[in-house]
C-alpha cells in the first residue's frame, strides 16, 4: 500500500537498508477500547505496549487527545502520560497531540511542566490545531469554533514562553513548567503546521496515517522554511504509517479488518469501539466506501517481517524523515504487541 508503480521493492529496500538503521521508531497509540472492553482495561493495554515498547528500543510513545470517541481512552492526554510514565523508565513520552485550541496555553505549560517534573528528559509536547472531536463536543469543551487558525500560532508561541525561566518581573508564570526542558512538536494533516513549525523553529509530524494528500508537499515546505531557533538548530520532520504485521500475510490482512471497519463507522456518523476482525470486507463496506478508505489509509503496511523490512525502508527514503511514527488499531491485544514486536525485530536486524 506504501509503495507507488514507479519504485521496485527490493532495489528501494536494498538502497536504505543502512539508512532506516539510522532513523528512530516510535508509537502512536490511541488506547483503543475494544467491542467487550473497558476504558480501564484499554489504559492497561496501552501501558502494557508502552512497556514492551521500551524493552524493543522503540524511541518515544504518544496518546492523543480524542474526545466523544467510544473506540479512544486517551481524551485526558496528560493524565493517561502520567499513568504510562509511572510504568515506564527510559523511553521517552509525549502528546500526539494535544490539541491546542481546547486549552488555554497555561493549562498546557503547567500539566506538561507536571511530566516533566515528574520524569525529566523524557516528555514531548505535540500540539495541533483540531479539536480533535465533532463540532457539537468541541462546543461542550467550551472550545471557541471560529478563528482557530488566526489564534493558534499565538497560543502556540505564548505556550513555549511559559516554559521559559521565569522572570522575577513576570506576572504569570507555570508552576512547574517554567525552564522545563521540553522538546515542542506541531503535528499537522495540512500545509499550515509545517509552516508555522518552519517559523517557530519547531519539530514537525505529519499524520500521513490517516490524511496522506499533502504529506510530501508538507515536509518539502517544512524543510525549505526553516528558521533555526532556541528550540531547534536544524528542521526534524516525522511521519506516521499503519502498520499491521503478523507470522502470515492472512492473518494481517484479516486483523486490518478491525481498523477498516472503523473508520467506515466514523465516517458513517456511527463511532464505536473497535470492532473484532472479519473474514472479509466485502459484504461490509460500499465500492466507494472502499475506495475512500483505501485512499485515506494509503500509508500502511499489512503483511508479514518480510513486508514491514521492505515497505517501511521505502516509506523512509521516499519521504526522508528523520523520524517514523508507526501506529496500529488491532482488536486483539496479544496480536497487537506481536505486531510491534515483528517491527521492532525487522529494526534490531538493521542495526546488528
Amino acid at each position: 500500500m506504501v509503495l507507488r508503480n514507479d519504485y521496485s521493492r527490493q532495489s528501494v529496500y536494498r538502497k536504505v537498508h543502512g539508512k532506516m538503521k539510522n532513523v528512530p521508531i516510535s508509537i502512536l497509540d490511541l488506547s483503543p477500547i475494544v467491542e467487550g472492553a473497558t476504558a480501564a482495561q484499554a489504559l492497561r493495554n496501552s501501558l502494557d505496549l508502552a512497556q514492551h515498547a521500551e524493552r524493543w528500543n522503540y524511541n518515544r510513545y504518544w496518546l492523543a487527545e480524542h474526545h466523544n470517541m467510544p473506540g479512544i481512552a486517551s481524551a485526558a492526554t496528560a493524565v493517561a502520560l502520567a499513568y504510562i510514565g509511572a510504568g515506564t523508565k527510559t523511553i521517552r513520552i509525549g502528546s500526539g497531540g494535544v490539541m491546542l485550541p481546547n486549552h488555554a496555553p497555561l493549562i498546557v505549560a503547567e500539566q506538561f511542566g507536571t511530566l516533566e517534573a515528574l520524569y525529566p528528559g523524557r516528555i514531548d509536547l505535540g500540539l495541533g490545531r483540531a479539536p480533535g472531536t465533532d463540532p457539537s463536543t468541541a462546543r461542550a469543551l467550551r472550545r471557541n469554533l471560529r478563528g482557530s487558525d488566526e489564534t493558534f500560532p499565538q497560543d502556540v508561541v505564548e505556550l513555549l514562553s511559559y516554559f521559559q525561566p521565569a522572570l522575577p518581573s513576570q506576572p504569570v508564570r507555570a508552576v512547574p513548567g517554567a525552564g522545563a526542558q521540553i522538546d515542542v512538536w506541531l503535528l499537522g494533516s495540512s500545509l499550515f503546521s509545517a509552516q508555522l513549525a518552519a517559523a517557530l523553529g519547531l519539530r514537525f509530524a505529519f499524520a500521513s496515517h490517516f490524511a496522506p494528500d499533502f504529506l510530501l508537499q508538507a515536509l518539502k515546505i517544512y524543510r525549505s522554511e526553516f528558521r533555526p531557533s532556541a528550540h531547534l538548530g536544524e528542521p526534524y520532520a516525522a511521519a506516521a504509517i499503519n502498520v499491521i504485521a503478523a507470522d502470515a500475510v492472512e492473518e494481517a490482512q484479516r486483523l486490518f479488518t478491525s481498523h477498516q471497519q472503523s473508520f467506515i463507522n466514523l465516517r458513517r456518523g456511527r463511532p464505536a469501539p473497535l470492532p473484532p476482525p472479519i473474514d472479509s470486507m466485502s459484504d461490509y463496506w460500499s465500492p466507494m466506501e472502499q475506495q475512500m478508505v483505501d485512499h485515506t489509509l494509503m500509508y500502511t503496511i499489512v503483511g508479514t517481517r518480510e513486508t514491514v523490512g521492505r515497505d517501511l525502508a521505502a516509506f523512509i527514503d521516499r519521504t526522508g524523515i528523520d523520524e517514523a511514527i508507526v501506529t496500529g488499531h488491532i482488536y486483539d491485544h496479544a496480536a497487537r504487541l506481536h505486531s510491534f514486536e515483528i517491527l521492532a525485530d525487522v529494526k534490531e536486524a538493521t542495526v546488528a
